[in-house]
């Protein structure tokens, strides 16, 4: 996965500031183009057990380049090392060291999972939800697209490496109360395994009153956002959550 980014991700635009940080006990990465911008607080994707601030450096810029938004981008705690909660565990301990202001959660994959949940958890207002092909259901319903990239076999061992005990149902997207969750925006892949599960999380959302906007991108597959050297889909996916992101539900 790090060796494939130069080729896959490229070196995205140029930030005024970039910074590792210690955020509250967590390595970070702090993207900022201007003083005061409102944060979002991303998670990375690879099953919880990869990825890392280099593999998605790219994406993390390029979000930054088009909402104006700052971004602290986590390296969180691997599994099988650090199974559940201990990511998530990251993610509260990142939230409460962001002085106040305006503040989403997103991520992409595994790291939509922990921004779903994180969403639930925090203790303070998050204004948004970026979602991201995330791996939001342990059940693994899967539709028929082993063959595009992303195998349910990898998502069972993902999952064992994760939640070896399972999840509480206050940590499942399937079973969790999702009433007054912050307004989301759900981006799919037309041929990825992860595909249904998010769309049934957009609506369980939808049905708990959340504002929610669902798209689902065609002919590509799992996490191609991050993909922004290889797919135009990932410049305009980035572009409509960089419209979520300056909404007036997330205005600082």
């Amino acid at each position: 996965m790090a060796d494939a980014a130069p080729e896959e991700v490229g070196q995205g635009p140029a930030v005024r500031s970039v910074t590792d940080v210690d955020a509250g006990g967590v390595p970070a990465r702090f993207y900022r183009d201007r003083d005061e911008a409102p944060v979002l607080v991303y998670a990375h994707g690879g099953g919880w057990v990869m990825g890392d601030l280099a593999t998605h450096d790219g994406l993390c810029r390029q979000i930054v380049h088009d909402s104006g938004w700052s971004v602290l981008a986590l390296d969180y705690r691997l599994a099988p090392e650090h199974p559940y909660p201990a990511a998530l565990d990251d993610l509260d301990l990142a939230l409460a060291w962001l002085p106040a202001g305006p503040v989403a959660l997103g991520g992409d994959s595994a790291g939509g999972y922990l921004a779903a949940v994180a969403a639930r958890r925090a203790r303070r207002p998050i204004t948004a939800q970026v979602l991201i092909c995330p791996a939001l259901d342990p059940a693994m319903a899967y539709p028929d697209l082993d063959d595009y990239g992303l195998h349910r076999d990898e998502m069972r061992f993902f999952w064992a490496a994760f939640a070896p005990g399972g999840l509480a149902a206050d940590a499942d997207p399937m079973r969790m109360d999702v009433a007054g969750m912050p307004p989301a925006i759900m981006i799919t892949a037309e041929f990825d395994v992860l595909r249904d599960e998010g769309e049934r999380y957009a609506a369980r959302l939808q049905d708990a009153g959340v504002p929610v906007t669902a798209v689902r991108h065609l002919s590509v597959n799992h996490n191609f956002v991050r993909k922004l050297a290889i797919f135009d889909a990932a410049r305009v996916a980035v572009a409509e959550i960089a419209a979520t992101l300056r909404g007036p539900a997330s205005a600082p």
